[in-house]
Order: structure tokens, then C-alpha cells, then sequence
């Protein structure tokens, strides 16, 4: 979150019950998440991400198709109307002729489906009986057949929440999209690694009536994730899009909102902008404006602009590219009508005029109101006299390549119109402020999803269902109430509840004696502390196998090595090297240890004999490697003069 961020959610009480209720707050999410396979979803080609030089690239156009209703879905057409030119990036090892849509699917990847079956009942869904495979439209070109096999998983599901429950509407298994490289006018470069990869997609119910409940609702979904140790994590790896509405609006997308904190600014200041769309439409039906009467009239007006002054409108002239002219009749004023903070109506027109028509360069549109952007004000009652507007119109100047400034007069029409009904159902995207949103994409409809006939159904037995429900890792807020009880640190339980070791802690606290919260330590924090090591920056830790580190602590717990010892041990392990944890010092070595570390420290002397021994307790540790019991140390030590 920049500067800008930072000082808008200064003093906003996110969690303000009332004040959220009278707006008719509804908030919903739906997380994304990678699950950690070595093959991608519906081809044998491995899952890794690259960032050298492809081994070769395709060039695609995408168009719509009809659905089996013999209709076609609002954004397949909004994304043909941006005629772009899709470049992708292949990499022989990543990707196949499955992705390129050249061959069809390989049978869906059996080890996805577990997870998302394990997922599914983590999150207390009611599984179907049979998975269908279908397609879902995508026309921005992220993935290159033009839709996304998905399936869903299970459905009416339920996560506990401040002693009410969050509706989970559907669990759905499906492959993730390209990676955007570049998106400049009329051409979108994709790199394809990411193309396929198994990812699950959890649908919430709007049940969030706060921004903070939102965020929370996301954060306590994303440790779930985590906890069933059966997800990719790192950076890339997961997105959330993130659902409002008010009373009397219609529900808006904001798509890949990039942290969890984010969400709170982010539903806020868009369900205010919901408030100011519907307060917008009633100031036009104040004037008389309605779907009905609505009227505007676009006017190509390069000519009339050939002189003008202009620096910006006098290059385009010169290089060919012509300028349009809408007439909002009846909108004087109200094209600068606050949306957000700092942003208008003529923002909103401007972000769709930037995403449809591919006129990206910035600013794209002008405001004509007597203020004198774009013209001089004489120039501009010239040209409000020759396309016939009144002093209650308001026009606004578009241009660009003939085709794209054609297409942009014709969607502030649209999206004008549009302001008519209130608040347009669609995609945003977060600004850089991580609290306001721009126009994405006009929101899909059921006309997108079809069958996928190359796919054939797959029964989910109640023998696969026991098999894996045996194993299913209980959820985070299970194994926090636990660790709690074996008198693991609140703060330290939190994490261990996540961690992908959580199940093997959950074996060795089973199995072994070593004390919970020394293990949980271990597991948890010391590798991290390990990395910042300023003694070891530059060596390569590589954490070991599951196996190797159960091995490890049973041999601890057997030979009942000492903390710092373990520790010891523990360095040497991640470092590579051959370590077992050691027993603890025979009492003869540790008298003979303590005997010598009296006699070259026999000059040294705090203010206090306890202070004294103290330091003498941990060189005779160091000294040890750790394998010095602290307790039987102090006390042999203390019977020295």
C-alpha cells in the first residue's frame, strides 16, 4: 500500500457493525489456490515456473462462441471488441500440444482430484457423486484455447466464524491461466508455465458483513488452504477476487487483490462507490434521464479540431488518427460527479475506454465543461455550437486509430447508459493505492460455461472418500486448541497449526518424549533463525525430506539430547552435512569440562557469584557443542570456590 493507501484508511473502523448495515454491506470471496503437484491438470507436462527465454512463441486471435442455449456471453463479446493480438511464450519442457489446444486432455491428474476431494471435506462440503468436467470462457487470451476446464468438487459447505457459520457455496478443481508478461494496446504477451496447473477455487456465500470480516473470513479460508499441507505456497501461488454489493446494487468483482490486509480498504471505498453510482443515478432521474430517455450523440470532429492549439490533439491530428465527439445530453456537471476518493464518473469512462477500445496512454478522454481541459474555453463553445450542444450537455472528447476512437465514443455511451440503472455488474481492478479500483472487464454470466465433451465423467467412490477421509489433516483451529493444551505458546501454536511440518509434529508429540514446545520450536522457528545466521550468510540450507527430520527427532528423543545440542545438530543437518543429536555429556567429561572452564576463566567476575556462574554455565555449553545439561552444569559448577 503507497503514501496515498496509507492515508486513506487512516481512522476508518473497518468492523463498524452499523454503519455497514445501513449501507447493506455484502462482501463474498473466492480464493484460488495452487495445490502442490508435480504434473499439471489435464497433461503430463511438469509444473515449474520460468523466467529465461522461451524456446518459441505463438501468435493467436481469440473470438467468442455460441453456448448451448445459442447465446453468447457479455465479456467473450467485450474482449472481441478489443481485437487483440495474443503472443504466447512456450517452454519446451512446460508445456504441450494439450495447452496450444492441439491435442485433446490427458484423464483428469488423479492426485489433484484427492486434494481437492480432501480440501473439499476440510471444508465440510457435501461432495457430488460425479465429477463433470466443463468450459469456461476465457476471451482475454490467458488461456489459449479460449476456456478453462473446471469441475466442481462439492458444494454447500461451512467454516465456523465469531459463532455464526460462512457459507461455502462450491468447491471447484480447476487449471490456472498464463502468466501476463506485457499488455500494450492491441497486443497481450503471456507466458505459459504457469498454463495448467491444478488449482482449487473456494466460493463463499456473501455472508461477510464488514470489510474486516472480510479479510478475516480470507485469512482464515488461506490458513485452511495451508493446513491440509496439499498447496503450493509462495508468491504467485494464490489470488483472491473479492466480491461487494450495497443495497440496490449489483454484485462487483474485484479481481487478484494481492494480500489479505488489502481487502479491508479495498470493499470499503468500493461499496462507497456503489453508494455515490446509485446516488449518480438519482441525480439523473432528477433531470429526467432514464434508460428510456437517455441520449447521446457522437460526432467525429477531427476536422473541426484542425487548428487546435492543443499539443496532444495537434500530434494525433498529424499522424492520421482522428478525435470523436459525445454529446451526453442533460450530464452537465455530472461526468465529474466523486465516485472515490479523488476519482470521477469520467474516470469510470475512461478505465473502460483504456481496457476496451486499447487507447492505454493516458489521459485518453476530455471532460468539455467550461473548464478548459483539452480546449481553450473559446475553442470549446466553438465546437459545443457546431455538434449542437446545450448548456445542460456535456461532451466529451475520445480519439485515437479511426477503428479504436470509433469503439471508444461508442462505450462512453454505453457506460453513460449504463449509470442510468446504477452500478453495472463487472471486474475491477485494485490501483496502486491497494484502496480504490479501475474497470477490468464486464462481468461473465452462465452463458460462458459449457460441457466439455472431451472429457468423460469420473464417479468418486465411497471407498476413495473413506480412504482419503482417514487422512484428511485436521484444520488449523483443531490443531491450535491442541497444541494449546500441550502448553504450546499461543503465538507459536498459530503458526505450528499451518506449518508444513504441523503433521509431523503431530506424530512425534504422539510418539515421542520430547517436549512439545521444544519440538514445536524446532519445527517452526529455528530453521528461519538459522537462515539469518550472519555467520552462514552465503551457504545453502536445504531443508531435509519429512523422513529424515522424524528420524532425526526420534534419535533426539531417544538419546535425550540436550536443547542446544539439538539445535547444534539441527544447523548441521539443514547445512548438508552428516548429524545425528548427540547424548548428553557423560558426568565424568562434564566434570572435566566444568573443572577447565573454572580454571581459564578464573579471573573473570561479575557483580554478582550468580551472574559469574551464569557465564560459566554457557561457555561450558558452548565449549560442549550443547551436549552440557544446563541444570546438572550450574550445580557442579556452583560447588567451585
Amino acid at each position: 500500500m503507497d503514501a496515498r493507501g496509507k492515508k486513506l484508511i487512516e481512522g476508518v473502523d473497518f468492523d463498524d457493525t452499523e454503519f455497514y448495515s445501513r449501507l447493506g454491506f455484502k462482501c463474498g470471496l473466492e480464493i484460488h489456490q495452487q495445490l502442490d503437484t508435480e504434473k499439471k491438470l489435464f497433461c503430463h507436462c511438469p509444473v515449474g515456473y520460468r523466467n529465461d527465454e522461451p524456446d518459441a512463441i505463438i501468435l493467436r486471435h481469440m473470438r467468442p462462441t455460441l453456448s448451448e442455449m445459442g447465446t453468447y456471453d457479455g465479456t467473450a463479446l467485450m474482449e472481441f471488441k478489443t481485437r487483440k493480438q495474443v503472443i504466447y511464450q512456450l517452454y519446451r519442457e512446460n508445456v504441450c500440444t494439450y495447452e496450444m489446444d492441439d491435442t485433446p486432455p490427458f484423464p483428469i491428474n488423479q492426485k489433484a482430484l484427492d486434494y481437492a476431494i480432501e480440501i473439499a471435506l476440510m471444508l465440510n462440503c457435501q461432495l457430488v457423486d460425479e465429477i463433470h468436467i466443463t468450459r469456461k470462457q476465457y476471451l482475454d487470451g490467458s488461456i489459449p484455447t479460449g476456456f478453462q476446464r473446471t469441475a466442481i468438487i462439492g458444494v454447500d459447505g461451512w467454516i465456523p466464524y465469531r459463532g455464526r457459520k460462512i457459507r461455502i457455496q462450491q468447491l471447484a478443481l480447476e487449471e490456472d491461466a498464463c502468466r501476463e508478461v506485457e499488455d500494450k494496446r492491441h497486443t497481450i504477451v503471456f507466458r505459459t508455465d504457469r498454463l495448467s496447473i491444478p488449482l482449487v477455487e473456494v466460493v463463499t456465500k456473501p455472508d461477510m458483513l464488514t470489510p474486516h470480516e472480510a479479510a478475516e473470513v480470507d485469512g482464515l479460508l488461506g490458513r485452511l488452504l495451508r493446513a491440509s499441507g496439499r498447496v503450493r505456497r509462495g508468491i504467485g501461488t494464490v489470488r483472491q477476487d473479492v466480491n461487494v454489493s450495497i443495497n440496490g446494487s449489483d454484485r462487483v468483482e474485484i479481481k487478484g487483490v494481492p494480500r489479505t490486509p488489502d481487502i479491508r480498504a479495498l470493499t470499503h471505498y468500493e461499496a462507497l462507490r456503489h453508494k455515490a453510482l446509485l446516488e449518480l443515478k438519482d441525480e439523473l432521474r432528477k433531470r429526467g434521464i432514464t434508460t428510456e430517455d437517455f441520449k447521446a450523440e457522437d460526432h467525429e470532429v477531427t476536422d473541426l479540431l484542425s487548428n487546435t492549439s492543443n499539443p496532444r490533439l495537434r500530434a494525433l491530428i498529424d499522424k492520421g488518427e482522428v478525435i470523436h465527439a459525445v454529446n451526453l445530453k442533460g450530464w452537465r456537471e455530472l461526468v465529474r460527479y466523486e465516485t472515490q476518493p479523488a476519482l470521477t464518473f469520467a474516470d469510470e469512462l475512461a478505465g473502460r475506454v483504456r481496457v476496451i477500445a486499447c487507447l492505454d496512454e493516458m489521459p485518453n478522454i476530455f471532460v468539455l465543461d467550461g473548464r478548459g481541459e483539452g480546449l481553450a474555453v473559446e475553442a470549446e463553445e466553438h465546437l459545443r455550437k457546431a455538434v449542437g450542444a446545450g448548456e445542460a450537455d456535456a461532451l466529451v472528447l475520445v480519439w485515437g486509430p479511426t477503428e479504436d476512437a470509433l469503439t471508444g465514443a461508442q462505450e462512453i455511451a454505453i457506460r453513460t447508459k449504463e449509470a442510468t440503472v446504477g452500478v453495472p455488474q463487472e471486474s475491477r481492478q485494485h490501483m496502486p493505492d491497494a484502496c480504490r479500483t479501475d474497470f477490468e472487464r464486464i462481468l461473465p454470466g452462465p452463458d460462458r460455461m459449457y460441457p466439455d465433451t472431451d472429457s468423460p465423467p469420473v464417479a468418486i467412490s465411497k471407498e476413495r472418500v473413506a480412504r482419503i477421509q482417514a487422512i484428511t489433516a485436521p484444520r488449523p483451529w483443531e490443531r491450535e486448541e491442541r497444541y494449546k493444551k500441550l502448553g504450546i505458546p499461543e503465538h507459536l501454536a498459530r503458526n505450528l497449526a499451518i506449518h508444513p511440518n504441523a503433521g509431523l509434529f503431530d506424530r512425534l508429540a504422539d510418539d515421542t518424549s520430547l517436549n512439545p514446545t521444544l519440538l514445536a520450536e524446532a519445527l517452526v522457528q529455528w530453521q528461519k533463525a538459522i537462515k539469518r545466521d550472519k555467520r552462514k550468510v552465503g551457504l545453502n540450507i536445504n531443508p531435509p525430506y519429512e523422513k529424515s527430520l522424524e528420524s532425526f527427532f526420534k534419535t533426539a528423543a531417544d538419546r535425550e539430547t540436550p536443547r542446544r545440542a539439538l539445535y547444534y545438530a539441527f544447523e548441521k543437518l539443514l547445512y548438508g552435512e552428516d548429524a545425528e543429536p548427540p547424548s548428553p555429556l557423560p558426568e565424568d567429561e562434564l566434570k572435566a569440562l566444568c573443572q577447565g572452564v573454572v580454571t581459564e576463566f578464573k579471573n573473570v567476575r561479575y557483580k554478582t557469584r550468580e551472574l559469574t556462574l551464569n557465564f560459566l554455565v554457557g561457555e561450558a555449553i558452548e565449549q560442549s557443542q550443547g551436549r552440557a545439561e544446563p541444570d546438572k552444569t550450574h550445580f557442579l559448577l556452583s560447588s567451585y570456590p
